[in-house]
């Protein structure tokens, strides 16, 4: 898949040092112009759904899982890959120096009729809640919060990078 950009969220990062791994995955949903993203009202934030990639999971079966739990939402299809972005950070893990996340981002179908939400206590905290929105209004939003407060959920420059991305396609 294509890197559409490496992140480092924090300076001085040890490269060479030992790192802690993780893969994630990505929705990119269209209906009628809009974005499904998930919304979250305490940081005020949008996200792309998605999440961790279990242990012996691939990909898809990740979407599958984290669209339900995050969106309420049936993975039809995968119909396309849009790239993956690296992030860098100093590691919080216990003996490692480095935090390597490389997240995946897919475009998908999902059915129509959405579900109940499964949310882990961060997210249901954070009171995840699936929205459907403009891309310009989600990378409004996001960008706001650089202005608003510090710190802003670390997710938010990944985001706001593909969101930039995806004003220049047409869905």
């Amino acid at each position: 898949m294509q890197l559409l950009t490496t992140i480092y969220r924090h300076e001085n990062v040890n490269l060479e040092g030992k790192t802690f791994l993780r893969e994630a995955i990505r929705g990119v949903i269209f209906h009628a112009g809009k974005l499904l993203m998930i919304y979250s009202p305490v940081n005020g934030d949008y996200k792309f759904p998605g999440g961790g990639v279990d242990v012996g999971e691939t990909h898809r079966e990740a979407l599958q899982r984290e669209l339900l739990e995050e969106a309420g939402a049936t993975l039809k299809s995968v119909t396309g890959e849009l790239g993956k972005v690296i992030e860098y950070a100093n590691a919080l893990e216990p003996d490692f120096e480095t935090f390597k996340m490389t997240s995946y981002y897919y475009f998908c179908e999902i059915s129509k009729e959405m579900g109940a939400q499964n949310l882990d206590a961060y997210e249901a905290d954070l009171g995840f809640q699936p929205v459907w929105v403009s891309i310009a209004e989600a990378l409004e939003t996001n960008q706001a919060l650089f202005a608003q407060r510090n710190p802003v959920p670390h997710w938010t420059k990944r985001e706001n990078f593909v969101l930039t991305m995806l004003l220049d396609v047409n869905f």
